[in-house]
């Protein structure tokens, strides 16, 4: 019997909803707990410490936008959003208030399955790249990036990324000065093939948050650089800090 498995909180307003997503989950091997409104969720993400949440915009007494305001001020916890079919601007929204990826109702259980599994193997675990000192730790300029903490310190001081905006950093850190597409970023950070153009927007609104943490100008960026017609790349490495 294992003793530590992953628990997941399901944030929802309909019943027949927490009830799908409760009986799927728990069959593939999780832990789930429920809430039906905004203020329920945090309540309870304060008392059960989930691993992951799946948080639904449209709800009663606060929504999925101020619910996922409220929790990126004090965790970094995963968070995958439901959104109504049609909107790009909630989907939008969402990400930039921090959460890690979406999924559009009326959705297939299997696709939030996969992405379920695709956010928590990219928090737990550490990707290994070969171009990455053994020592696990990067120094540029002001930034370190300490890839086995999983953590950045900018001019000494650490900031706070989320898991995915960590693993993103990471992939374009491991290959500095190599472009990586939108598409491509897609399937080695959030680990699926984007069907839909939109999806692609997961990336550009990832690189906004971390430009706007991590650089001393967001709007005219000097480390994670914009490739024309590519999609993104970080600024080739110029090894002159010492590598600890």
């Amino acid at each position: 019997m294992d003793n530590h498995k992953e628990k997941i909180l399901v944030v929802d307003d309909e019943t027949s909803i927490r009830r799908i997503l409760e009986t799927r989950l728990s069959m593939i091997g999780y832990e789930v707990i429920s809430a039906s409104d905004g203020e329920e969720a945090l309540n309870m993400f304060r008392k059960e410490y989930p691993n992951l949440i799946i948080l639904d915009v449209m709800m009663p007494k606060l929504d999925g936008y101020g619910v996922c305001q409220e929790l990126r001020k004090e965790s970094d916890v995963p968070i995958i959003m439901l959104t109504a079919l049609g909107d790009v601007s909630d989907r939008i929204t969402g990400l930039e208030l921090g959460a890690d990826d979406y999924v559009i109702k009326p959705f297939s259980p299997k696709e939030l399955e996969a992405r379920i599994r695709s956010v928590l193997r990219r928090v737990d675990k550490m990707t290994i790249h070969p171009s990455i000192p053994s020592s696990g730790i990067i120094n540029i300029g002001f930034l370190k990036v300490d890839t086995n903490k999983r953590q950045v310190y900018k001019n000494n001081e650490r900031v706070r990324l989320t898991g995915m905006e960590f693993s993103l950093l990471e992939l374009l850190v491991s290959k500095a000065g190599e472009a990586f597409s939108r598409s491509s970023i897609l399937q080695e950070v959030w680990g699926y093939t984007p069907e839909r153009h939109v999806d692609t927007r997961v990336v550009d609104v990832h690189i906004s948050r971390l430009r706007a943490k991590l650089e001393d100008d967001p709007s005219n960026p000097d480390l994670i650089l914009t490739a024309r017609g590519t999609g993104y790349l970080f600024q080739k490495l110029t090894l002159t800090d010492p590598i600890i």
